[in-house]
């Protein structure tokens, strides 16, 4: 008898809504946790530079992903972004390449930014959240978010397909078509005229936008 009524009540349940409330619990308790590394400010323990050549990029949200998570700049956590009391989804097809932030830089709003770290979009197969993976800059993608500076740097993996490009040129030439996914994504992921593109610069204008990023932070920390 007592198997007989537990399946009733679970019968129940799927005609009266009780999965709706089983699957949106464990969203709930997500919304309150943060991934960081154990330990690990993931703003200010690494440097922006690896060395000479790549930089080091923080992954918030692997490629193809929609789950808006971002950087804390307080704890150095990364953490589900809140819009309305609600962990932000984002309404549009999955992110085109892994994209994260450079440690200890800024786009200051002195100086035309939105307050935080720098933007990047590394293009390569995903990788988890929070990962703090070296890269290649080729590029960087100009961008306003309601008139505030919005760029994304450009860079590639070391273990993808794009580890031999060294611009956005080269890009253009061996993989047709992935620019202009990428510009058409951030030109319209937040919906109509929300953002607005003057196109790509390259690796130099990419490098000349990290170091003026890292001398802000260092300005705002010291």
């Amino acid at each position: 008898m007592k198997i007989i009524s537990l399946l009733l009540i679970l019968l129940i349940c799927s005609f009266s809504g009780c999965k709706q409330n089983l699957d949106t619990k464990p969203i709930e308790e997500v919304v309150r946790k943060t991934e960081p590394r154990t330990g690990v400010n993931l703003l200010k323990d690494f440097p922006a530079m690896h060395d000479s050549t790549f930089v080091n990029a923080v992954i918030e949200i692997p490629s193809g992903s929609l789950d808006k998570w971002e950087l804390n700049k307080e704890t150095g956590a990364l953490e589900w972004q809140q819009q309305d009391s609600i962990p932000r989804i984002v309404q549009y097809i999955g992110y085109p390449g892994n994209y994260g932030m450079i440690p200890q830089t800024l786009l200051s709003k002195e100086n035309g930014g939105d307050g935080d770290p720098l933007d990047i979009l590394v293009l390569g197969a995903p990788v988890e959240r929070g990962s703090v993976i070296k890269c290649e800059l080729i590029g960087v993608l100009y961008l306003k978010d309601n008139g505030e500076q919005d760029d994304k740097l450009i860079a590639v993996a070391n273990d993808s397909p794009f580890v031999n490009l060294n611009s956005i040129d080269a890009l253009n030439a061996q993989f047709n078509g992935v620019s202009s996914i990428i510009k058409t994504w951030f030109a319209n992921y937040k919906g109509p005229n929300a953002m607005s593109s003057s196109g790509f610069g390259d690796r130099d204008e990419a490098l000349t936008i990290l170091k003026s990023a890292m001398i802000d932070y260092k300005i705002k920390t010291d």
